[in-house]
C-alpha cells in the first residue's frame, strides 16, 4: 500500500513492547467496529439490595471491595454509568493499589465508553496500571475501543503501540477509531502496515474496516487497490465485504461498478440487497432500483426495515402512491415492526402526494418519534393550505417539550404564509428571533416577507430586507417581487427585481415574475423589454408542462397541444366543460403569461393552458367518481385555478394540482388555498 502513517512514540507508564505477533483468533470476530467491542454483553448477576448500590454508605467505613466491585457491575448493568464511574472513585480512594476483578474492569470500560468522556476513561486505565493488573488481549481491545470512543485518538494510538501483542480484531478496532474519528487516511494508512506484514492474512472485518475508510475518503482508487486485495484474499464470497465494496463504489459515484459488484456476489443476503437498493436510491436511479426490487420479491428474501425506507424514497419519486400502501400493508401482516426511520419516511411520503389524513394516521400510531417526524407532518400541513393543523401540531410540539429547529420554524412560517396568517406568522417570528439557538436565517425572514406582501403591507415587506440583521439574499428579494406582482406595485417591483437579477442574472423564472407584473398591468411594452432582454442574453424560458399518471404511464401536456391520440376527445370535452361553467358565472381571469406563450399569443391561449388539457384528459380517461391528481412544473394560474374550481363543481369530481410551489385540493367548488397562492 502506498500510505504511510508515522508511528508514535509509546507511553512509559504501559507495559513495554515486545516482539509484535499477531495471535490467531479462537473465534471468528463478528465486527471490527469500536461499538462492537465496547457494548460486548456482561453476564447478569442477582439483583442486589438497594443499600449495597453504594447509596448511604460513609466514606470514611472500610471498603469491602467484592461488595463493592458487585455494585459496580450491577449499576453497569442497569444502565447507571455515571455511578459507576463515581464508585471507581471510592475504590481508589480505599484501596487504591489493589486490582479489580476482570469483569469489574470489563464493566467500568462500558460504562466510561458510554459517557463518552475523557476522563472516566483515563481513570479506568490508571487504576488498571497503578493496581497491577495485567489486561489479556481482550482486555486491551476494550481499553483502546473506550479511548477511541471517547475521542482520544493519539492516546489510543500510543496504547495500540504499546501492547504486547495484536490481534486481527485490534487492528479493525483502531482502523474503525480512525475512521469514526475522521481520519480516514490514517485508517488506510494502518491498513498498509498490517498487510505488508500478513498480507492475505488481515482478515475480511479488517478489509471491510478499510473499505468504509475509502467510502469516507471518497477515494476510488483506494477502493479498487482494495478491492484487489479482496480478490487476492479470495474472499469474495464473504457476506459483508461485497456490501462495503457496493456502498463505496455508489458513494464514489461509481453506480455501474457497484452493480458489477453485486452481480457476482453468488449468494445475495437481505444486506446486500438494500446496499444496491440503496445506492440506486442515492443517485436519482428510480426505475432501477423499482426493477432491482422487483427481482427481490421474486427471489423469496425477506424484506426489512431498511427495504422499507429506501423503496419508500424511490415510491415517492416516481408518484406510485398504490405501491406505497401495498407495501406499507405487507409490512403489517408480516409482523414487522417498522423503525422511527421509516415511519417518518411514510410520513412524508403521504404528505408529498397529499394524503394528509394516512400521514396524520401513521404519525399517531408511532411508538416513538424524533424532531424529523415532527417536522415532516408540520411542512406537509403548510403546503397543503392547512395553516391551522400546521399551528396546531407546532403548539403540541412545544407542549411536549420538544426544542423546534430552524426546520420547524420553517415548515410553520410557510403554513402561516401559505394560509395568510399573518398575526401567528409574526408572534412565531418573534417567538423563534428571542431564542439565540434559533435566531431567524434568510429562509425565514423570505417566508415572513413574502406573508406580508400577500396582505398588501409591501412598506412592512420592504421593512423586513433593510431592518434584517443579515446581508438580504435572492431569495428575500425573490420574495418581495412575487408580493409586489400580486399587488401591481411596479415602482418596488422593479427595485426588487434590480437587486435580484443582478445576484441571478441567469435565472429565468425572475424574468417571468416581473413579465407577468408587466403584462396584467397593461404594460406591453416594458413586457417586450423583458422579452428582449431575455433574447440579448441569450436565455428561453421552457415549456410549462403538465401530466397526469394513469395506470402507471405519465401523459404529459403542453400549451395547446394536439400530440395526444385523444387530442380532439379532449379538446370536445374542454368546450363543453367551458360552455358549462360560463352558465355558473365564470368570468375570465386576467391572464397571467405563462413559459411557454408569448405575448403575442396572450389573448388566445387562455382556453388551452396545459392543465387545462391534462384535467379533461382525466375526466375522460377515468370512471365518473376517480380523484384526479395532476403534476406540472409551473406556478397555477388564475384563470386555471377559477376554472378548476367551476370544474370540480360541475363534475362533483375531486381534483388535486401539485404545482412548483404547492398544493391545491379542488373540491366542490372550493380550493384549499383558499384562493391564496
Amino acid at each position: 500500500m502506498e500510505l504511510q502513517l508515522t508511528p508514535l512514540r509509546s507511553l512509559p507508564t504501559l507495559h513495554p513492547r515486545t516482539t509484535i505477533h499477531h495471535t490467531k483468533a479462537t473465534a471468528t470476530p463478528t465486527a471490527n467496529t469500536v461499538s462492537a467491542c465496547l457494548l460486548e454483553p456482561l453476564k447478569p448477576r442477582p439483583q442486589l439490595p438497594r443499600q449495597a448500590l453504594l447509596h448511604g454508605r460513609r466514606r470514611s467505613s472500610p471498603v469491602d471491595l467484592p461488595s463493592l466491585c458487585a455494585a459496580i457491575e450491577q449499576l453497569v448493568t442497569e444502565g447507571r454509568h455515571r455511578e459507576a464511574c463515581d464508585a471507581l472513585r471510592d475504590a481508589r480512594a480505599g484501596a487504591p493499589f489493589v486490582a479489580l476483578p476482570a469483569p469489574t474492569y470489563d464493566a467500568l470500560v462500558t460504562a466510561a465508553s458510554a459517557l463518552r468522556e475523557a476522563g472516566a476513561a483515563a481513570a479506568v486505565l490508571w487504576h488498571m496500571e497503578s493496581s497491577g493488573f495485567e489486561p489479556d488481549q481482550y482486555m486491551w481491545n476494550r481499553v483502546l475501543g473506550m479511548y477511541l470512543v471517547c475521542g482520544m485518538l493519539t492516546e489510543a494510538r500510543e496504547v495500540f503501540e504499546g501492547m504486547p501483542a495484536r490481534s486481527r480484531v485490534t487492528w479493525g478496532v483502531m482502523m474503525g477509531g480512525l475512521v469514526d474519528g475522521k481520519r480516514p487516511r490514517g485508517a488506510l494508512a494502518l491498513f498498509g502496515e498490517l498487510w505488508e506484514e500478513v498480507g492475505v492474512g488481515a482478515g475480511p472485518r479488517v478489509l471491510v474496516v478499510a473499505v468504509r475508510a475509502a467510502t469516507v475518503l471518497g477515494s476510488v482508487h483506494a477502493g479498487r487497490e482494495l478491492h484487489c486485495c479482496v480478490a487476492k484474499m479470495g474472499m469474495c464470497e464473504d457476506q459483508y465485504l461485497p456490501c462495503a465494496l457496493i456502498d463505496m463504489y455508489s458513494k464514489c459515484g461509481r453506480v455501474d461498478e457497484a452493480r458489477r459488484v453485486f452481480d457476482g456476489i453468488p449468494w445475495r443476503s437481505v444486506v446486500a440487497w438494500n446496499t444496491m437498493l440503496a445506492a440506486y436510491s442515492l443517485h436519482g436511479c428510480s426505475d432501477q432500483a423499482l426493477d432491482l426490487y422487483h427481482n427481490m420479491c421474486q427471489s423469496g428474501v425477506g424484506l426489512d426495515q431498511f427495504t422499507f425506507s429506501t423503496m419508500l424514497r424511490v415510491f415517492s419519486r416516481l408518484g406510485l402512491l398504490e405501491h406505497a400502501k401495498q407495501m406499507h400493508a405487507g409490512l403489517i401482516q408480516s409482523g414487522l415492526q417498522m423503525d422511527i426511520v421509516g415511519n417518518t419516511a411514510l410520513v412524508d411520503l403521504y404528505c408529498k402526494w397529499g394524503q394528509m389524513e394516512d400521514a396524520r394516521h401513521v404519525f399517531e400510531r408511532m411508538p416513538s418519534r424524533n424532531l424529523i417526524s415532527w417536522n415532516a407532518l408540520i411542512a406537509g400541513y403548510g403546503y397543503h393550505g392547512m395553516g391551522t393543523k400546521a399551528i396546531e401540531m407546532f403548539e403540541r410540539l412545544i407542549a411536549e417539550g420538544i426544542a423546534p429547529n430552524h426546520v420547524t420554524f420553517l415548515g410553520v412560517l410557510n403554513a402561516c404564509r401559505f394560509s395568510g396568517f399573518i398575526d401567528k406568522g409574526k408572534r412565531i417570528f418573534q417567538f423563534m428571533a428571542q431564542n439565540p439557538k434559533t435566531k431567524p436565517r434568510a429562509m425565514h425572514y423570505a417566508c415572513v416577507i413574502e406573508l406580508f406582501g400577500r396582505q398588501g403591507l409591501l412598506d412592512e415587506a420592504y421593512s423586513m430586507i433593510r431592518k434584517a440583521p443579515l446581508t438580504p439574499t435572492a431569495n428575500m428579494w425573490g420574495a418581495l417581487l412575487t408580493a409586489c406582482r400580486i399587488n401591481k406595485n411596479i415602482q418596488l417591483a422593479r427595485l426588487a427585481a434590480e437587486q435580484l437579477l443582478a445576484m441571478e442574472p441567469q435565472k429565468v423564472n425572475n424574468y417571468i415574475v416581473l413579465l407577468n407584473l408587466y403584462i396584467s398591468s397593461g404594460k406591453h411594452d416594458e413586457a417586450l423589454t423583458v422579452v428582449n432582454t431575455l433574447k440579448k442574453a441569450g436565455l428561453y424560458m421552457g415549456a410549462a408542462c403538465s401530466w397526469i399518471t394513469l395506470k402507471k404511464k405519465d401523459h404529459r401536456f403542453f400549451f395547446n397541444d394536439s400530440l395526444n391520440p385523444k387530442s380532439s376527445e379532449i379538446y370536445r370535452r374542454l368546450d363543453t366543460l367551458m360552455e358549462m361553467i360560463k352558465g355558473l358565472g365564470y368570468v375570465s381571469e386576467e391572464e397571467e403569461l405563462l413559459p411557454d406563450i408569448l405575448p403575442d399569443d396572450h389573448e388566445t391561449s387562455k382556453v388551452y393552458h396545459s392543465e387545462k388539457l391534462a384535467v379533461a384528459f382525466g375526466l375522460i380517461s377515468t370512471s365518473p367518481s376517480a380523484p384526479l391528481t395532476i403534476n406540472q412544473n409551473h406556478r397555477l394560474c388564475r384563470d386555471c385555478h377559477t376554472v378548476i374550481k367551476f370544474v370540480t363543481q360541475v363534475t362533483k369530481r375531486e381534483i388535486t394540482i401539485r404545482d412548483a410551489s404547492r398544493f391545491h385540493h379542488f373540491k366542490l367548488g372550493t380550493c384549499s388555498c383558499g384562493d391564496y397562492w
